[in-house]
């Protein structure tokens, strides 16, 4: 079923807004989150990191219901990195745990509220079980159509981009297509995101401003807003600031604004 939401065109004609439902009028079509800093708010108050990734869940269920409220189209969480496989086993273990209660304890209501439920990242190194219960959320949930929570996990944009080119090249060695054919909306089209919209707004929680990995393709004009809090603080509050000051930028696309065009006429008239 080919995703709802604004087209590369659209994007760029109607600023990534539609009407939300909520108190906002104008909205971002898609917002991605970096849900980061849940070891840090555990360390801070003494608890053990677990409880920082328990709490970070928490904020995850209450930012999906404030999405659907905004009437934001896609929300794009980025839930475990291709890199954090690095961290110590049992912390690991433990988010595993999360993933597989939070499947089975929300999907259901995600469901009821018509969510779709679309999973991005390499899954065939994934436990079986684990792989099972994405299938399972995303079989479920794929004729919904209120809004689209896109889960990044076991993810990394430059292994996202690095296989889509790799597959591209095995189209082209084939002579299936030109080299000169190879084109932006191809390589979009070969990526785990194909269909979807490009993020207009993306937030990182923690402090820390960079990218991570998440999204670099797709990123290339969305918004940056980075809050000072650690995601289990996430709240209706944060995210109503987060869209005050994605709401008050004046988006060009590499172009210029209607105003500077007419000051640009103006200045040549005289």
């Amino acid at each position: 079923m080919e995703e709802r939401g604004n087209t590369k065109e659209g994007r760029n004609e109607g600023q990534g807004f539609v009407e939300g439902s909520g108190s906002r009028s104008l909205v971002p079509v898609h917002v991605g989150i970096i849900m980061d800093g849940n070891g840090r708010w555990a360390v801070a108050r003494g608890l053990p990191r677990l409880e920082g990734h328990r709490r970070g869940v928490e904020a995850l269920r209450r930012t999906v219901r404030s999405a659907i409220d905004l009437g934001v189209a896609y929300l794009t969480v980025y839930s475990f990195s291709s890199e954090n496989w690095a961290r110590p086993v049992e912390e690991v273990s433990d988010l595993m745990g999360l993933l597989k209660r939070f499947i089975r304890n929300d999907l259901a209501d995600l469901h009821k509220s018509g969510v779709k439920v679309r999973v991005i990242g390499i899954r065939d190194t994934l436990q079986p079980d684990i792989h099972a219960l994405l299938n399972e959320a995303e079989d479920l949930t794929r004729d919904n159509s209120r809004m689209t929570l896109v889960v990044a996990f076991n993810y990394g944009s430059r292994q996202e981009i690095a296989a889509a080119v790799r597959r591209i090249a095995v189209q082209v060695a084939s002579g299936e297509i030109a080299a000169d054919a190879v084109t932006d909306e191809l390589i979009e089209a070969h990526l785990d995101t194909a269909g979807i919209p490009d993020p207009d707004l993306i937030i990182r929680t923690s402090g820390e401003q960079r990218l991570s990995n998440f999204l670099l393709w797709q990123a290339a004009y969305a918004e940056f807003v980075f809050l000072p809090i650690h995601w289990p603080d996430f709240d209706r509050g944060a995210f109503d600031q987060a869209l005050t000051t994605y709401q008050m930028r004046e988006r060009r696309f590499g172009g210029v604004t209607v105003a500077e065009h007419a000051a640009e006429k103006l200045k040549s008239a005289l």
